[in-house]
């Protein structure tokens, strides 16, 4: 391996340290010395090296963390508006609302009153859009997560720091979350994902990591738009209504996610998501 590819990935698993660290304690603000140890750079160097390989500060990776989870509290929970601000790291409501406005495109209150008459999508057009397609193959590069699917954007951080240093990343690459158990009936510590991406076969992986062959599928498609904190009513509709309704039966595999934007780039309004349940052979 030449010696600037060593020492980028070498780079990436180190901020990756600090990373996983920032998900698993998000409500801890911890100091720039703190997170320069806990990746092995000097303070003075640390907050370039995290910036230029995540293209965000840990301030921001931190916000994007807490908004994300204040945005499942605010559907998964009947939580006072203070608890959760205060949770997100906010010292008013106000200041709260500003953040998560900007972030997620309306403010919190507006948020939770729409997921309580269900996603924004019109029933009629997310039920038009469910289609039967064919999946090819794909060989892919998996991190285990057990806990919480809202946790899941922070382990994708991690698997894109490790692919991003390798040069894995390109206009081909899909990225992929697996999703074997169904929250309703899986305590929430117990639940099973894996955050993957398509790479070339023999890529070596880092320990932890697992190799997916995720075989060609004929599948039911349902195309969603919006925050992935309001997926879990999406399925909802797909198993409850279309599925009995369809005469099709589930296949052999867990169902899984195609993720077909950006989510740093674009507002939450506009991330696409391919939601796609395995069928059994016609």
């Amino acid at each position: 391996m030449p010696i600037k590819t060593r020492t980028l990935t070498d780079h990436a698993a180190r901020i990756a340290r600090a990373m996983a660290h920032l998900a698993a304690h998000p409500d801890r603000t911890p100091s720039l010395e703190e997170l320069a140890e806990i990746a092995a750079f000097s303070p003075w160097h640390f907050h370039r090296a995290y910036r230029s390989l995540m293209g965000e500060t840990p301030a921001e990776t931190l916000a994007r963390i807490r908004l994300s989870r204040a945005a499942a509290a605010l559907i998964k929970s009947d939580a006072p508006m203070a608890r959760i601000a205060a949770a997100a790291g906010y010292r008013s409501t106000a200041a709260f609302t500003r953040a998560f406005r900007d972030a997620l495109g309306l403010p919190p209150g507006a948020y939770r009153a729409r997921a309580a008459i269900g996603t924004h999508i019109p029933e009629e057009e997310t039920m038009q859009d469910i289609i039967i397609v064919e999946t090819p193959a794909m060989h892919l590069a998996a991190l285990p997560h057990r806990g919480s699917f809202d946790a899941m954007g922070a382990v994708f951080d991690r698997l894109g720091a490790w692919a991003a240093a390798r040069g894995l990343i390109t206009e081909s690459t899909r990225f992929i979350g697996i999703y074997p158990d169904d929250p309703h009936s899986v305590p929430e510590a117990e639940l099973r994902s894996q955050a993957a991406l398509t790479v070339p076969p023999g890529t070596p992986l880092d320990p932890g990591m697992e190799v997916v062959e995720l075989p060609a599928l004929r599948c039911a498609r349902l195309r969603y738009q919006g925050p992935y904190a309001e997926l879990e009513a999406v399925y909802d509709r797909l198993y409850g209504e279309w599925l009995p309704q369809s005469g099709e039966e589930p296949g052999g595999f867990p169902v899984f996610e195609e993720y077909l934007n950006d989510c740093r780039s674009l507002p939450p309004a506009e991330w696409l998501t391919d939601i796609l349940l395995p069928l059994k052979p016609r």
